[in-house]
């Protein structure tokens, strides 16, 4: 489908898709419990996210990734 170059985007994108989804239901249920229009909310709240965390991940999962190589030993085969 995807040529492999675009890996970096692919993951950056769902990893900021499935998060900003459930971390809006989860903060937006805590603060405001299932009103009627908790859906309408929700969604708002979501595509607010979204558009925060998807640069944000492009930004921030090359220095994770670095942070993490230093962190994990290489084991020897």
């Amino acid at each position: 489908m995807f040529h492999p170059k675009y890996q970096p985007v692919l993951m950056a994108f769902f990893m900021a898709l499935f998060m900003s989804f459930l971390m809006s239901a989860v903060i937006t249920a805590l603060n405001l419990g299932l009103p009627e229009n908790f859906i309408k909310v929700w969604m708002h709240a979501w595509l607010s996210a979204f558009v925060v965390a998807f640069p944000i991940v492009m930004f921030v999962g090359p220095l994770v990734r670095k942070i993490v190589g230093k962190l994990v030993y290489q084991v020897e085969t």
